[in-house]
């Protein structure tokens, strides 16, 4: 005991427990307090008690002996001396032997029988405790009684511990050694250079491990093929270190040599780390610790501890280059809102603005006269104009807009108006929100998906590839073989998780599928966040530590395990390894780059659309005044469409007739060669026209007479300015002729003033030539009875010009012109 307490070996850490030699009366005082003993009842008693028990077997072994057995007269008297070594062995004891253990003799309580070796199968052992009796003695007290005999087996009383203590102590485990292998992979495992000079490890750099020189290293001459030492570190180094110090061992950690996890190769043997854990030549792994998945042909060959994490396989694809969403101006509001807006909210409010300014005594009063429906000449507002209105206000639009006159009208307009700035107030405080650089990627929901199973129906096919000789290549192998084949047969596989992240970062591979936890922490440690993983977990199963069938290590680790995940150490580390973020440094600079023209997409589109519906917009206005107009003018008597559209109402008018011929005849070239005489003609009447109108006024207004139609009067000067500005020949072209420009005037004439229009052509006319062809819009009662008379031919130059056909023009016999003849009507109806 002197040599055990200089070891330290009698503290409260250490139990000792003591058998028959130890327990006996007298007690020395070196012995701790807190021994257990264990011995059998070697009491006077117990003692005395079995020598019959003894003499029964004995009787009952020979009876069997003599009876079973045939032996000569000389072999019961054997001659044994322990000198003589030829006689030193009795020939019949062996058999003997095996009678004496073969006895079974009924007791209570419970039968006398004996096993293979000889010992007794009823076993009775007596537990003892060494406690303090007096401050200077001790005793061993009997706590308890083992039976074999017996289902409940020990029954213990209360025991005191070493140090006087009332629970047990922790105690030492025994010290062992480990060989262990791995395999590098983020975050279990990290490699990363030791010193170069004391070949050693920070505190915070990991532990040290060896790393075997790579094939292309041995086959090099220079470089001497030995282990180099790296550092170690990860979520698998810090469990490992938990490990050790929990159990008390230590261990060597050395890289497998090929480099691979562990599959079955074309030979059918085992390579990788489940090879390294098989071999029997002395030289093989005790243990296997890194991200290794447990999986049913693993199992087979090699025993795992209880899963530390669980996994899956994922996806992991790349964001690509994202652009404004070209409906992105559209996304503040919804669907139903947008229609409510566009064909509720503005109709309604144009509908309304009209009708009240149709309404209004101030606006149009309700004008309903087949002449007075037209609006007042200096009223531009029509129902065209108030969409117009109602458009700029709501997007605030600096254009021009003509405004209603009557105050409700005004009133609804400027409710309107407010309703226009709560709208685009909201529009725009949420379209910040949406004209955001959309992020654009593959999103798989998983490998079932129809794109991953079947990526040739999709041009350009999906191009995917995982890490080969891994548990994800051995899963799609045996799960989904076409999808394994048909990316061994493209080469889309990759040696390392990390390049297959770099191919579709570069644009190589369209996904890569691998373990669900590494993936998802290379997503959060990428630096410029440029992956994610998409879709569901395949194929779930959890990682293990691998040793060789049979370890004795086995229920430590699992029992270790198991603790740790009650007490939560396991999701400590998972939460210090596994998480990461994207750097916010890099995120910013990103945010402020210049935007691309991508970005402006919608914008493009729109201005694209309105192009487009404009181009519509002109065929349908040439379709209008080639086809629709003429019929149009027959039924639009009172100027209804100034109502809607004050250019169509304008386009129905004399006025509007003359701004018509002015641009045809701007665009046209003159085909008749006497044209420019007959320019020099009209111009020349329209002057003369002109100076008679002043000196008419003048007249009148020197005799105390106003012209009874003062209205009619400035219309004639508009049209003889009109018919002024008409005749002038423009750059390129040649003036239009008489004809043409008479042919317009009478058009319009004939349509406004039917009556007026007879009375002229008959007077100028009396023959009723003028008006063949040109009755046609005319009112039935609008057509004259003419006389029969037989034309002359032309008898001079002068005749010849007035004769001459003209298409749509006046054909005059008379030496005055048309328009000369028009504006004399026109005089006499306001004298």
């Amino acid at each position: 005991m002197d040599h055990a307490k200089k070891l330290g070996l009698v503290d409260k850490d250490y139990m000792w427990i003591v058998t028959q030699s130890v327990v006996g009366d007298k007690v020395t005082k070196e012995l701790p307090v807190g021994m257990l003993g264990v011995h059998f009842d070697t009491s006077m008693d117990s003692l005395l008690s079995s020598i019959p028990t003894a003499v029964e077997v004995f009787a009952y072994a020979i009876e069997e002996f003599v009876n079973q057995t045939r032996f000569r007269n000389g072999d019961l008297n054997p001659r044994l001396s322990c000198n003589d070594h030829r006689n030193s062995k009795w020939k019949l004891g062996s058999n003997f032997y095996r009678h004496l253990r073969e006895v079974t003799i009924p007791k209570e309580p419970t039968t006398i029988s004996f096993n293979s070796d000889g010992t007794r199968q009823d076993v009775e052992l007596k537990i003892v405790n060494l406690r303090d009796s007096t401050p200077n003695t001790k005793i061993w007290e009997e706590i308890g009684v083992w039976r074999s005999w017996e289902e409940e087996g020990l029954s213990v009383n209360d025991i005191v511990w070493p140090g006087n203590g009332h629970v047990p102590p922790q105690g030492v485990p025994e010290k062992f050694e480990l060989k262990i292998v791995f395999l590098e992979e983020p975050p279990y495992i990290s490699l990363a250079p030791a010193d170069p000079v004391t070949q050693q490890c920070a505190s915070n750099s990991g532990v040290p491990c060896k790393v075997p020189p790579s094939r292309e290293e041995m086959e090099s001459e220079n470089v001497t093929a030995t282990a180099k030492t790296m550092c170690c570190s990860g979520f698998c180094i810090d469990l490992l270190e938990k490990f050790a110090t929990d159990l008390g061992f230590t261990y060597e950690l050395v890289r497998v040599e090929d480099g691979k996890w562990g599959t079955v190769d074309k030979d059918h043997r085992w390579n990788g780390l489940i090879g390294d854990l098989l071999r029997r030549d002395g030289e093989g792994a005790e243990m296997a610790l890194t991200s290794l998945k447990i999986n049913k042909e693993r199992e087979s060959v090699v025993d795992f501890t209880v899963p530390f994490l669980e996994s899956g396989i994922a996806i992991v694809v790349a964001k690509r280059t994202g652009i404004i969403s070209p409906t992105a101006f559209l996304e503040p509001f919804d669907t139903a809102s947008w229609m409510l807006v566009a064909f509720v909210a503005i109709q309604v409010a144009a509908l309304t603005i009209f009708l009240f300014e149709w309404l209004s005594p101030g606006g149009y009063n309700m004008r309903t006269g087949s002449l007075e429906m037209a609006p007042p000449r200096d009223h531009k507002f029509s129902l065209f104009r108030t969409y117009w209105l109602v458009w700029a206000v709501l997007f605030q639009a600096a254009v021009h807009v003509d405004c209603p006159r009557g105050f409700t009208a005004r009133f609804m307009a400027n409710m309107w108006a407010m309703f226009a700035v709560v709208f685009l107030a909201i529009y725009t405080a949420n379209l910040a929100a949406f004209m955001i650089t959309r992020e654009e990627f593959h999103d798989f929901s998983g490998l079932n998906d129809t794109r991953l199973q079947y990526p040739h129906t999709i041009s350009p096919a999906y191009k995917f590839g995982t890490v080969e000789e891994t548990n994800s290549a051995m899963v799609l192998r045996r799960h989904q073989p076409h999808m394994y084949h048909y990316m061994m047969r493209h080469g889309y596989n990759r040696p390392f998780v990390k390049d297959g992240v770099r191919s579709i970062k570069e644009n190589e591979l369209d996904a890569f599928i691998y373990d669900a936890t590494v993936l998802d922490y290379l997503v959060g440690q990428d630096d410029d966040c440029q992956i994610l993983t998409v879709g569901s977990w395949y194929s779930m199963s959890g990682y293990g530590l691998a040793f060789p069938r049979g370890s004795k290590y086995l229920p430590l680790f699992n029992n270790k395990l198991m603790t740790y995940k009650d007490n939560g150490e396991i999701e400590r580390l998972q939460r210090f390894w596994m998480t990461g973020t994207c750097k916010p440094m890099k995120q910013q600079r990103r945010a402020s780059e210049p935007l691309a023209i991508e970005q402006f997409l919608s914008a493009y589109l729109l201005l694209g659309i309105g192009m487009v519906l404009a181009v519509v917009l002109l065929a349908l206005e040439h379709i209008y005044f080639k086809y629709v107009r003429k019929h149009l003018a027959k039924k639009d008597s009172g100027g209804c469409c100034a109502l809607v559209s004050l250019s169509m109402g304008k386009s129905l008018t004399f006025r509007g007739a003359v701004y018509e011929a002015t641009n045809k005849l701007r665009r046209h070239r003159c085909r008749d060669p006497l044209c420019d005489t007959h320019i020099w003609k009209v111009k020349h009447e329209l002057d003369m026209a002109r100076v008679t109108i002043r000196h008419l006024e003048k007249q009148l207004e020197a005799n105390g007479h106003k012209p009874a139609h003062k209205k009619c009067l400035h219309q004639a000067q508009r049209v003889t300015s009109s018919q002024q500005h008409l005749l002038q020949p423009t750059q390129g072209h040649q003036a239009a002729t008489t004809g043409e420009v008479a042919g317009a005037l009478q058009t319009s004439f004939r349509r406004s003033n039917p009556g007026m229009y007879m009375e002229t052509v008959l007077s100028e006319d009396p023959t009723g030539r003028l008006l063949a062809g040109h009755t046609d819009d005319l009112p039935p009662s609008s057509h004259p009875t003419l006389p029969t008379q037989q034309a002359t031919p032309p008898t001079s130059f002068q005749q010849a010009v007035s004769t001459t056909p003209r298409k749509r023009s006046f054909q005059s016999r008379s030496p005055e012109s048309p328009l000369a003849g028009l504006l004399r009507c026109m005089y006499q109806l306001c004298a």
